[in-house]
Parts: structure tokens; sequence; C-alpha cells
């Protein structure tokens, strides 16, 4: 009898677990249903990015749109190249970008670091005055930004005329105070009984924690800084000194758009951003679950 019993709770239990399975199947299969064709709408206006890239204007915009690839890409880079000089533009956003992300994430993070780790008097209303930083409208900052930059500074049509006025991201701040508060006081304080000084704890010791963190950070920096259009559109009056986005900018007039030349340019301005994200993908997501930390 009592063998019996335990067959049938072995067989319930069996069941149970294929029931449960089957019940996680479904709901993995509906879900799926949802999202694929979701992400296949979000991703269609790319798709069509990249195909009228290889297609000249009259083809994109006949009674029928293409669908499939053409042969028009070299000519459509060509002709981007003489209107906006864009081997150059893509150079320069490259190396504004790069230094910018790399500067960024140094200063951003010993600041955040600071704020986490260290006591000292003031800290609260300091980094109080920081966060009510981001209640200030962009737009009111860019007379008096400029007038410091372009006029007192002299750094008009200049790398650094793009990269330093933001420098100091508060979000920036705010999100590396919060990935070095989940680091322990205990190793830090090992590592300084071990006769590390200060430069050598942050830099070996900290940061090496914090590295997914470093590397949402360095994903969400590096986008914004390729992105921007407004301040460089302002800053730099020059071709030769333009980024991508307002040399593309250059190509929608007021008589003539150049619609397959700036599909070329938005498509290569796509790549270096997803290859970036795709190198750091793991990092990022869990950068972005640990940045959400609590004090």
């Amino acid at each position: 009898m009592t063998t019996h019993s335990t067959l049938n709770a072995g067989t319930q239990a069996r069941d149970a677990a294929r029931a449960r399975r089957n019940r996680d199947l479904g709901k993995s299969v509906a879900l799926h249903a949802l999202l694929i064709p979701l992400a296949l709408l979000f991703l269609a206006p790319l798709y069509l990015m990249v195909v009228f890239s290889t297609h000249p204007d009259s083809a994109i915009f006949s009674p029928a749109p293409p669908l499939g690839f053409g042969g028009a890409f070299a000519e459509n880079f060509r002709q981007l190249q003489a209107d906006t000089n864009f081997v150059r533009t893509l150079a320069n956003s490259t190396v504004i970008s790069v230094l910018y992300t790399l500067l960024s994430m140094l200063l951003t993070s010993m600041a955040g670091f600071a704020f986490a780790k260290y006591a000292f008097r003031g800290r609260n209303l300091l980094f109080g005055i920081i966060l009510a930083t981001l209640t200030i409208p962009s737009f009111v900052t860019i007379i008096p930004q400029f007038i410091l930059v372009a006029r007192d500074l002299h750094l008009s049509n200049t790398y650094w005329a793009v990269i330093l006025p933001t420098l100091a991201n508060t979000i920036g701040i705010f999100y590396m105070r919060q990935a070095f508060q989940t680091v322990p006081d205990d190793l830090l304080h090992a590592a300084r009984i071990d006769g590390a000084g200060e430069w050598r704890t942050f830099w070996q010791i900290a940061l090496p924690v914090v590295r997914p963190a470093l590397a949402a950070l360095a994903i969400l920096l590096f986008l914004a800084s390729w992105n921007d259009y407004l301040w460089p559109l302002i800053v730099l009056n020059q071709k030769d000194s333009y980024t991508m986005p307002v040399a593309l900018g250059t190509l929608v007039g007021l008589t003539r758009v150049s619609w397959g030349a700036l599909m070329v340019g938005t498509t290569i301005a796509t790549l270096p951003f997803l290859a970036l994200f795709l190198a750091l993908q793991r990092h990022f997501v869990a950068g972005i679950a640990g940045g959400a930390v609590k004090d």
C-alpha cells in the first residue's frame, strides 16, 4: 500500500511538472507571437533606410517604393561626399565622441566615487545642487555657454568647443554615485591598509567592481555625443569642422533634398553605435540593473 501510494505521488508530481512546462511553453509562445511583430514593426524603418540608401531618389519616390536592395549605393555615397565632405565629418564625429565619452566617464566616475565613499561637510547639499541643475532647461544656458566658449575662450570650430561644456554630466555623476555605493567599504579599507593610495584604490579596486555600470555609461555618453545636433550647429560654422548630424542636416534644403545621399549618411552613422552596443550589451543590461540601487 505504501509503495502504491509512493508511485501515485511520483506520477502526480511528474504530471504536475509536465503541465507546468506546457503552461510555460504556451506563455512563451504567446509572448513571442506578440513581441515578434512588434520587433518587426520597429525594425521596418531601419530596413527601409538601408534599402533606400541603395536606390536613386526617383525610385524612392516612385508610386511603388522598392523593398529590395538596389545598386545605387556607390553613386549616393559619391553625392554625399561631394555635398558634405562626409569622410571628414565622420572623422570629426568619431574623435569628438570618443574623447567626450572617455573624459566624461573619468570625471563623472571620480565625482560619483567622491559622493559615494567620502564624508565631507556639505556633501549632501552639493549633491543636491548638482541634481537641481537637471531642472534648468538647456535652451537657457545656450547663449551664455556660446559667449563663454566662442568669445572668451576662442574655441569656435574646434573639437573642444563641442566636448568641454557637458563633460561634467549630471546624469553620469548620479549614476556612478549609485554604482559606487554598491562597492563594499571593507574592500576599500583593506586596500588602504595594504598601502594603496586614494588614486590606486579608485583606479584598481573600485572601478573594476563597477565595470558593468561603466559600460552602460559609455553607451549612453557616446550616443548622446554622436547624435548631438543643436550645440555643434551653433558652435561650428566651418564646413570642415562639422559633425555628422550637422553635415547631414545640410542635405535638407528649401528646394532640394538629397534623399539617397541622406539615407547613405544615416545608415553609416548608425553602424558605430550598433557595433558599440552589440559589443557591450551584456554589460549594459547588467549596469542598468545594478544602477537602480536605493540609498
